[in-house]
């Protein structure tokens, strides 16, 4: 089976959630959609696995995640052990694009994965096939902030899932479009950016240190000398984040 890009478990293996959200955010997700015990979640790109496993933990929810990377499910699986929820939650090694869950799930979420389904209207489309009646869809995906003023901060905002954003209004008005009601949302801050942005210059940074000869060095080490400015300059000021609850009118 492939696997995602080395230099991504590199730049985010000290992440628990890998995208910009705290935990913070994720558990006012959490409270603001109710969640009844026992309530079962299929989360597509799940990561390590961080909003199963405090879900479970914390809302007695089951469910299963689903990732390409097995150095994220190899963490996931070791987070669900550590909160004593290994009992409630699954996670599969295998591409989350295509799959849809054998029994359907209260709740359907892809957090900051859009690529999996081709964008957002794919992606909805793809939650669906996993969703039983009255559940909800998670949708967590970038937004612009602020417009681009040139093709210079489009660039210096490029990497974060696909290209083609939409201001917040446009793409909270795509749900609409897709036949989706906006039932809550949570919206990442700068602060989340910067957590999520800073803690990659630092594994990055100790990663360096200890693998000078490995042949991803120079790449990363040219990144490490970029992101700072970049970040601060363009994606901090103009990129939004935000996970959006959805359900089927």
């Amino acid at each position: 089976m492939d696997d995602i890009p080395r230099g991504f478990v590199i730049r985010e293996g000290a992440h628990r959630i890998h995208n910009p959200f705290t935990s913070d955010k994720l558990a006012t997700l959490g409270r603001a959609l109710d969640l009844s015990p026992g309530t079962s979640v299929l989360d597509l790109a799940c990561g390590s696995g961080e909003m199963l496993c405090t879900w479970a933990r914390d809302h007695g929810l089951t469910g299963t995640g689903v990732d390409l990377s097995s150095a994220f499910i190899g963490a996931a699986r070791a987070r669900a052990a550590e909160l004593d929820v290994a009992d409630r939650v699954t996670f599969i090694h295998r591409d989350a694009a295509g799959y849809v869950a054998g029994q359907p799930a209260g709740i359907a979420s892809c957090l900051g994965a859009t690529w999996i389904g081709g964008g957002v209207a794919g992606t909805v489309a793809l939650l669906r096939r996993s969703l039983r009646p009255g559940g909800i869809m998670l949708i967590g995906e970038p937004y612009w902030r602020r417009d681009p003023p040139d093709q210079a901060t489009v660039d210096g905002c490029a990497g974060i899932g696909m290209e083609g954003w939409l201001p917040l209004p446009e793409l909270v008005e795509s749900f609409g479009l897709l036949g989706c009601d906006v039932v809550e949302m949570v919206l990442a801050d700068q602060d989340s950016w910067d957590r999520y942005a800073a803690a990659q210059w630092l594994s990055i940074r100790r990663w360096l240190d200890a693998h000078p000869q490995d042949e991803l060095a120079a790449e990363l080490r040219a990144e490490l000398a970029s992101s700072p400015a970049r970040h601060v300059r363009y994606r901090r000021e103009y990129l939004g984040w935000g996970v959006f609850a959805l359900m089927n009118r």
